[in-house]
């Protein structure tokens, strides 16, 4: 797979990093402020339904009728601001309609709104204006990031809305796929429904015939967070990144060397030969690995043992799949990253660092690795956890796959499923098409001064073949065009001669677009007229001719994620 210029990159995961900070401490600031609130109405930290009772009964209606009041006011403001000036304020809105920023006074007014109508007790959650004001973080962060980034303000935004929401609930991966899946609308989440259903069913299946237990034993353990787990965690999955492009392009490698043996069955007879060879050092490289998964969770191995499987059962799985051995690669990866995962932790135990649970660290790498492997971080995320039952490995877990599966991308390397690197590809080429600018597909424009006559227009138009020329003057500024139908026909008409002007039939109200512009803006254009070219200019204000962008380049540009 071709590497990303644009999607993806290690600059877009340093922007993240700061805006979740910032935006965990912008919830923290809105509960703080509650909390304030609480203790001056309440005289109590306790919440609401409790702290009422420090007053009677009958002030309690007032006492939330009057907060509805206050916040009425700050809406009544917002909403007049948001009328006038034409604006959407909601986070989601913002972010779906990739626009430029979240207003910033009306969000505060509906932040101050929301606090009135909380303070005082009203039905309502915090979240909503909780994330608004995170969002509202991630607008302002975002105009601080540089245009080299590539990244639209909106992108920053969604990131500040994930922290936000992951802030409130704890929930770090619903609140990413919340935002993907509402926010930006992504198609492939609402077709997983049936998908998620019919799973389900096939598991109650399972646990209707006595298969309840988790597949591997780790849902008695907690991970420990600390600074040194969670480097740790970014440890293995820097290594299980560079595991998995390792053994994709063993594996491509293999493939072609195979490839010169025609016949099938002597091509998998001599991969399975070289793979009994290999067994003579350790069986437990063969077959898919899960038992030998459940004895390194059960802590059989020391540290040779585990480095010296993980060679082995690298080399046996090239050798198989490059052999054209029919399989799959998610057992052999999560025994490589279970592998992987424990002989880094013990590593770090024999240096005596607090790496807690070094066995825990086995799921850790067996995400990582299935994930640079698959590309397929959350599948790799949930998979790892559903198949431990243990929640307290979400953090490390999450941190360990992304990283593996940003090393694999980023070094270019291609999936194991061709499929998923055509959706890559799709991806890029639809990234591309939002951020290019109409500059980028600017063609040479047939253009006649003012004076130059009407038969000299008929002569360019036939070379270039154009239906219209269009007209600037000496300083290059666009005037016009003239329609080569209208020439022809007052020519034959005998109201103008080949020697008059274009000035006479110049059309000085003709649409353009501005080089400036994004190709959406550029399509939208085509959209709202008949003609297969629009003259490029370079400003508004200058009009400065440049040339011509055809319909025919952007339809040639969208068919690439078409």
């Amino acid at each position: 797979m071709k590497g990303s210029k644009h999607a993806l990159n290690w600059t877009t995961l340093l922007v993240a990093i700061p805006v979740g900070f910032v935006a965990s401490w912008v919830t923290l600031g809105f509960r703080e402020v509650i909390t304030l609130i609480n203790r001056i109405l309440f005289h109590s930290n306790n919440e609401i339904t409790v702290a009422m009772h420090v007053w009677p009964w009958f002030f309690w209606p007032l006492l939330v009728g009057a907060g509805g009041v206050l916040a009425g006011f700050f809406l009544r403001y917002a909403v007049m601001i948001e009328q006038r000036k034409t604006v959407k304020t909601d986070y989601l809105e913002v972010i779906n309609a990739r626009l430029d920023a979240v207003p910033t006074r009306t969000s505060l007014f509906r932040a101050l709104s929301s606090i009135a109508s909380i303070g005082s007790g009203a039905s309502i959650g915090k979240e909503g204006p909780m994330v608004q004001l995170s969002a509202l973080s991630g607008s302002l962060m975002g105009r601080f990031v540089p245009a080299s980034f590539n990244l639209k303000n909106s992108d920053v935004v969604a990131m500040a809305a994930a922290a936000g929401l992951s802030s409130v609930y704890h929930a770090p991966l619903a609140s990413a796929i919340f935002v993907a899946e509402i926010a930006f609308g992504i198609s492939a989440l609402q077709r997983l429904i049936p998908l998620i259903v019919s799973s389900a069913v096939a598991v109650m299946t399972m646990w209707s015939l006595g298969l309840r237990s988790p597949l591997y034993p780790l849902v008695e353990a907690q991970f420990q967070m600390d600074t040194t787990s969670v480097l740790f965690s970014l440890l293995i999955g820097v290594l299980a990144g560079l595991l998995g492009w390792l053994l994709i392009n063993l594996i491509s490698r293999s493939k072609a060397q195979f490839a010169r043996v025609r016949s099938l069955p002597l091509r998998l007879g001599i991969g399975g030969f070289a793979v009994g060879l290999l067994a003579l050092i350790s069986t437990d490289i063969l077959g898919n690995g899960y038992e030998v998964i459940v004895k390194i969770i059960d802590g059989d191995y020391l540290l040779p043992m585990l480095l010296l499987l993980l060679v082995l059962k690298t080399a046996a799985t090239t050798l198989s799949v490059g052999s054209n051995a029919v399989g799959g690669l998610f057992t052999p990866s999560l025994l490589m990253g279970a592998l992987l995962g424990v002989a880094v932790a013990t590593t770090g135990a024999i240096l005596h660092l607090p790496v807690g649970n070094t066995l825990l660290y086995a799921a850790v790498g067996m995400a990582a690795v299935l994930a640079a492997v698959s590309q397929a971080p959350l599948m790799a995320m949930l998979m790892v956890l559903e198949m431990t039952l243990n929640s307290s490995l979400l953090f490390p877990v999450m941190l360990a796959s992304v990283l593996a599966s940003m090393v694999v991308y980023r070094l270019q390397s291609a999936s194991t499923y061709p499929v998923i690197s055509a959706h890559f590809n799709r991806s890029e080429a639809k990234y591309d098409f939002d951020n290019m600018r109409v500059s980028e597909l600017i063609i040479p424009g047939a253009a006649l001064q003012l004076q130059e006559s009407v038969g000299k227009a008929l002569a360019v138009s036939t070379l270039k073949r154009e239906r219209y020329v269009y007209v600037i003057n000496a300083e290059g500024q666009f005037l016009g065009v003239v329609s080569i139908h209208e020439i022809s026909r007052r020519v034959l008409s005998q109201e103008i001669t080949l020697e008059s002007p274009v000035s006479v039939v110049m059309d000085d109200d003709f649409p353009c677009v501005f080089q400036n512009q994004s190709m959406r803006e550029g399509w939208e254009a085509f959209a709202r007229v008949t003609l297969e070219r629009l003259p490029v200019l370079n400003n508004p204000q200058e009009r400065r001719f440049m040339g011509a962008l055809t319909k025919t380049s952007l339809i040639q540009k969208a068919q690439e994620f078409l």
